[in-house]
Parts: C-alpha cells; structure tokens; sequence
C-alpha cells in the first residue's frame, strides 16, 4: 500500500526538498517490479523517522526528474538535509545498510 504523497511536478519535489530539513525523494517508473517491492519496506522503514518528509515521482509522469536528479535506474531513493543529496540508493537497496545510513543523517541533523 503506498500512503507516500506523489508528485505530479518536477516543482512539487523540489519544493520538498527546499521546505523540509530532512527530505527523501523516491523515483520509479510504473512497471517496475523492484520499485513496487522496495517501495512498501522504505515506507514502513521512514516511520521510525518522522522528521524525514517524503514523496514519489514516477518518471514515467515526471520524466523530468531523471534528469534534475541524474538517475539512471529505478527505483532511486535520494535523501536531501538541508537541500543537499547525502544519500543515494538505487535499484538493489540492502534495507538493513539503508536504516543505518537514515540513522546517521537524523542523529547528525
């Protein structure tokens, strides 16, 4: 089940981005089977981390964005602090490696 907001506008992900302290960026594309089976463990994995502000963009809508963000595969999951990237993970996510790394980011923010 996905609850994250979805952009519909390059703008409304880098609106995010500027808005928020902490801020994470998920990009996939709609037949993407790795990006629907990571999706759901990230959503569950952000709610230990609230301050963390989320949203997805397909670049199938968006196309946009593979651009703005330089992504070449999906599904890529970019975490901003303060507008700028200090995480990146794309297409094979080891979840445990990916908590450790959001960790770090809140208790350093």
């Amino acid at each position: 089940m996905n609850t994250f907001p979805q952009a519909t506008s390059i703008d409304q992900v880098l609106r995010l981005i500027d808005e928020n302290a902490l801020a994470f960026v998920y990009i996939s594309r709609k037949n993407c089977g790795v990006c629907h089976a990571v999706q759901p463990q990230v959503q569950e994995m952000l709610e230990e981390f609230p301050t963390i502000k989320p949203i997805q963009v397909s670049a199938d809508d968006v196309p946009e964005v593979a651009g703005q963000f330089t992504v070449f595969t999906v599904p890529a999951l970019l975490l901003f602090a303060e507008g700028k990237e200090v995480i990146r993970e794309a297409r094979f996510v080891v979840m445990d490696e990916l908590h450790r790394k959001f960790q770090q980011v809140v208790e350093n923010s």
